[in-house]
């Protein structure tokens, strides 16, 4: 019995690694589909919609750990981050505001959907994410331009929100979305965690 518990163990581990390896890549891959798109210094990516698929489908721990995995592998140089760029001194840039946001993105979800499991609580889940995204990269880009980085003639934090308005219509489509994806993919996704 002890070693038909190991096993199952050792398996259900397995596939948490494996999805965790899963979000990483498909944040990579949402981080370059479109980045060629840039409005205000911010690339438009899918990386949003699926910092939230992580929490919403993998839980508010493993979802945070498959950011942070990903963080690391663009720290360490793997040009994974929009516009296929990477390295310690992205940290520096603008938008590195939304990779750390990302974190707290899937966290956000996961925990609002263990506590709210109906569709409802999984699109709202899926905008509060998206509200987390906004608030911190948002605030982490004007800090930068304003203390580290060259920031544009005249610029503003009303103006860093503006720019953010853009991108805005696309983010609550693609969260409503990850909302209902989600609610249809969880219960496949859990009899394997």
């Amino acid at each position: 019995m002890t070693t038909t518990t190991t096993r199952s163990t050792n398996h259900s581990r397995t596939l948490q690694l494996v999805h965790i390896a899963m979000f990483s890549a498909l944040m990579a891959i949402g981080a370059n589909v479109s980045s060629f798109l840039v409005i205000g210094g911010v690339p438009i990516t899918l990386q949003t919609f699926f910092a939230i698929l992580a929490g919403l489908l993998l839980g508010s721990r493993m979802g945070a750990v498959s950011m942070i995995v990903y963080a690391f592998i663009g720290l360490a140089g793997v040009p994974v981050f929009a516009g296929f760029s990477g390295g310690v001194d992205t940290i520096l840039s603008p938008t590195f505001g939304f990779i750390i946001s990302f974190i707290f993105i899937a966290y956000t979800a996961g925990l609002i959907v263990k506590k709210w499991p109906s569709k409802k609580g999984f699109i709202a889940a899926a905008l509060a994410g998206t509200a987390v995204n906004y608030f911190i990269g948002t605030n982490w880009m004007y800090a930068a331009y304003k203390l580290w980085f060259a920031a544009p003639e005249g610029f503003t934090y009303q103006m860093a929100w503006a720019w953010m308005a853009v991108p805005l219509p696309k983010d609550l489509i693609l969260a409503v979305l990850a909302g209902l994806f989600g609610y249809r993919l969880r219960p496949i996704i859990q009899k394997y965690l």
